[in-house]
């Protein structure tokens, strides 16, 4: 073949080159569209191969370059395999390149859903587990509160409020002695049925009974607990009314009477041990002398 029909055989490059400039599309564009270096373009257009990675990537470039522009990608590959098939110089590129063909990568919109959707997934995740957690928890705490709600302490009922008039209205014949400070108010028995009503001006009016268990003492309209056992004289007793509703182991101490002394054991005084008696004198009578009976006899004592 001489030099005038190798300069009529068309390469590639120039192939691409002229559909390019047909449509009026720059090597950015090109390169934009198909994501393949600008330099890769040039160098396929001019037919460089040795600036050009391996026959294989070379060759994916030419093919996603005739689709851009328009050329059987089948017949450019071919094409270029065959022109490329005994002027390849063999040489070593150590760079990576991306895929060329756009075909084969994932579209951006599948990966941004992908992401999204992963996203949402481990989100939903992440609320059920500690949702569960807050649940567990609640039972574990449910679980502690429940003993010690049973070993508390009865909540002892409010006292009645101490309003209205201190009232003592007598179930038997009682008497009494009311006091306030050094002023008697109120001094003597009074009759089943009768009342005696504190006047409200009293400072620390205190009661003094021996009957307790005979008056019945009302503070407005809330009754009172005794203010003393039965039978025994009680002294002191604040007339008060907040001191009056107050529960037994918080009300004023009560004055009892004076318990009687214990009997005093006599211990018996033991008799005294009998004496011996003492026995009589004896009556010795001497032995008549052998010389008569003359002589009177002598008594010894």
């Amino acid at each position: 073949m001489d030099e005038t029909e190798a300069d009529d055989v068309v390469t590639v490059g120039q192939r691409l080159r002229e559909a390019r400039e047909a449509k009026g599309f720059s090597i950015e564009d090109i390169a934009a569209s198909t994501r393949i270096p600008t330099r890769h373009l040039t160098s396929l257009e001019n037919s460089e191969w040795d600036k050009l990675p391996a026959a294989t990537y070379s060759i994916g470039f030419a093919k996603n370059y005739a689709g851009a522009v328009g050329l059987d990608r089948g017949e450019i590959g071919e094409a270029l395999r065959s022109e490329m098939g005994g002027t390849r110089p063999v040489t070593i590129y150590p760079e990576v390149y991306e895929a060329a063909d756009p075909a084969r990568t994932m579209p951006k919109g599948l990966v941004f859903g992908a992401l999204a959707l992963l996203a949402i997934v481990v989100i939903g995740l992440t609320w059920m587990s500690n949702r569960s957690l807050e649940g567990d928890e609640a039972v574990a705490t449910e679980n502690i509160a429940a003993p010690a709600a049973d070993i508390a302490a009865p909540v002892p009922a409010p006292a009645p409020v101490a309003a209205g008039p201190v009232v003592l209205t007598a179930t038997d014949a009682v008497w009494i002695a009311v006091k306030d400070g050094g002023a008697i108010l109120k001094q003597g028995e009074l009759a089943a049925g009768e009342s005696y009503q504190v006047p409200a001006n009293a400072v620390a009016p205190v009661l003094t009974t021996g009957k307790p268990e005979a008056l019945r003492i009302t503070v407005g309209t809330a009754a009172a607990p005794a203010v003393g056992p039965a039978g025994q004289t009680v002294s002191d007793v604040s007339l008060r009314g907040a001191d009056l509703l107050r529960t037994p182991a918080n009300a004023a101490p009560v004055a009892a009477a004076p318990a009687p002394p214990a009997p005093r054991t006599v211990r018996p005084r033991p008799s005294p041990a009998p004496r011996a008696a003492t026995p009589p004198a004896a009556s010795i009578e001497p032995a008549a002398p052998a010389g008569g009976n003359d002589a009177a006899p002598a008594t010894l004592e």
